[in-house]
Formats: structure tokens, sequence, C-alpha cells
């Protein structure tokens, strides 16, 4: 049976000199719309992590998870996505677990490779490790998952008689999901068995995936797949989108400049945004809100679906109005079109 709809909301904490908000202002505010949402209903709170960002993109999000989690009662946390290279991965099974009995339960973990040149630069790393420090990192994050003692030897990581501590809620560990944006991510989150977070082209992630999946026997429909895709709901296009528009544009400076740095690694290059899976916002007023993304959820065979809460520049009361409506009348409709078990 097709899992049931989780709709939620993503955070970056980016905060360039316009919002006019400190960074411990920014933080308490979205801490405080975190609280609300969570009693709106929605299902999901997700993190994205980059380094060594200008205006302080968020480079640690289990932290603020474990904030989150005491003050909230519903939502689950995980991460799109955290960069395995820059985590020891020992070290990430400890934090979560921690994060995992805080929450009481609610924590899953996103993770991909990462491919901007300046982060491995400051960590010290070579770019071409972060396919074999990704791959280990996958496997013993699995192997810590257990909850049983494991011993690991790579080309990266080597570990003799390790148990984590505290042992985790949720049988198994967090639910783990691996990125793809081309066909080795792909191949990579079907052979651990992960869900996926596809990014980038249909053809290079998301199909090979699934062909993946049937051909070792498996069911597609056992696993989720998420993307972030904004939603601004409003019956003033004019009125409301300008803004947005803006910090939307602030938003993909970054990226697009971090894929210039990158080159031809990740598979960041040679995708046109119309072979993209698509992200551009949705904006419009409640009834084109669900048709918009109820038909995009349906292409792609989508579960999870998360809006950037606060765009870079923006202050988190501005785009309240938009969240609670998302929670309060779109949310529910497109759960019930897509009821799961």
């Amino acid at each position: 049976m097709a899992k049931a709809l989780r709709l939620g909301v993503a955070y970056d904490f980016r905060n360039p000199p316009e919002s006019g908000l400190s960074h411990q202002s920014l933080y308490a505010a979205i801490m405080d719309q975190v609280a609300w949402l969570d009693g709106l209903g929605l299902d999901l709170v997700w993190f994205t992590e980059h380094h060594f960002v200008e205006d302080g993109y968020l480079p640690s999000w289990i932290p603020v998870a474990a904030a989150m989690a005491a003050r909230t009662r519903n939502v689950r946390f995980s991460c799109d996505v955290c960069l395995l290279p820059f985590n020891h991965p020992i070290r990430l099974a400890e934090d979560l677990a921690v994060l995992d009995n805080i929450s009481g339960g609610r924590v899953e973990v996103g993770v991909g490779m990462g491919y901007a040149p300046h982060e491995f630069r400051g960590f010290g790393l070579p770019i071409s490790r972060r396919v074999s420090l990704t791959d280990e990192g996958i496997a013993v994050l699995k192997r810590a998952f257990t909850g049983e003692k494991f011993s690991f030897e790579g080309k990266r990581y080597n570990f003799q008689d390790v148990r984590i501590a505290p042992g985790y809620l949720q049988p198994g560990g967090p639910p783990l999901w691996v990125a793809a944006m081309a066909e080795p991510g792909a191949l990579r989150a079907a052979r651990f068995g992960a869900n996926l977070l596809p990014q980038g082209a249909r053809a290079r992630s998301l199909d090979p995936w699934l062909a993946k999946v049937r051909a070792d026997g498996g069911d597609p429909a056992a696993f989720r797949i998420g993307i972030i895709r904004s939603c601004l709901v409003t019956d003033d296009r004019e009125r409301d989108w300008g803004a947005v528009r803006v910090a939307e544009r602030r938003r993909m400076e970054v990226y697009n400049r971090f894929r210039a740095e990158a080159g031809g690694h990740g598979g960041v290059a040679g995708i046109t945004e119309e072979q993209r899976i698509p992200q551009t916002w949705v904006v419009g007023d409640v009834d084109h809100c669900v048709a918009e993304l109820g038909t995009f959820i349906e292409e792609y065979g989508l579960t999870d679906i998360v809006s950037w809460a606060v765009p870079p520049g923006m202050r988190p009361d501005e785009m309240n109005s938009s969240l609670e409506r998302f929670a309060r009348e779109v949310a529910p409709r497109l759960r019930a079109r897509f009821s799961g078990e």
C-alpha cells in the first residue's frame, strides 16, 4: 500500500542583512514559528546543511532539531541533506541517537555527498574522496542503527567493537534517506535500501532508482520519495509574490555559485531547468495550490513535500499567513486525496 502523504516546511536559517534581524533573533522567531506550525498539524520539519556561507546558512541541523523537539509534539525532523563527508559517521550516529530520544522517535536523516569545492577546502578534504566518504558513511550508519556491536574496515573508516549508546527509540534507528542528482546516487539509494530524495532530472535520479528497486525484487511503494517544493498561498499574487520572488532569487544565487564552482562534480552540470523535477514555487489561492501540488504528487509518486518556510532575507512573520493557510486548508485536502497507510 502506498505511504501516507506527509507535508511540512524546510529551513536553512540564511540571514542576509535584508532581514533586519540578528542571527539570534531569527533563530528565536523560527523556534516560535515551528511550535505554532506543530499545533496546526503539519507533519515535517526539514533542514538543509551548507558550510562557510556568509549569510549564516545552517551548518549544524541536529542542535536545532533538538531544540525544536523540546517545543513540539508531532512534527518529524529530517534533512535534505546532511553532508556525509563533513560528518563523522560514528559521531553522527550518536547525535541521532540522542535526538531520537529527545524527540520521542521523531527523527529521520537524509544524506548526500556535497559538491561545493569551498566546503571541502574548508574541511581540509580532497573533493575526490566524497564518494568513498559517503558510501562508507552510509554503511557505518546502517550498522550503527541496528543497535548491535559492530566492526567496520574500509578505505576511509576503521572501527572495532562499536555499539551506539544510548540506544535508538525507533527500532532500526532513524529512517534513512539518500539524495540523488544523477544515476550513481539513485543506485546508491537503492543499494542501501533507503528512501529517495530525487534532485535534478527525473531520468537521472527517480527513474533509475525505481528500476533498480524493482530489479532487486523490491516494491517502490514500500519507500518514501520526498522533495522541497514551495507553496505561497495567497489570494493576491501581485501583493504577496514580489518579496518572495526577490528572496527566491537570493536563495538561488548561492546554489548557482556552488554549481559554477563545482563544474562537473556531483552531476550538477548539463541539466536544464526543463529536465529537472520541478522545484519552482506554486503561487496562488487554495484551489490552485491543491490542484498544482496534487498533479505534481501524482506525476512523480511523491510521499513527502516540504515548502521553504522563510526565504532568505524575509522575516518569519512575513510568511505566517501563507503557512497558516497551507497547514489549515491545503494540507488537509491533499492528505485526503492521497490517503494511504
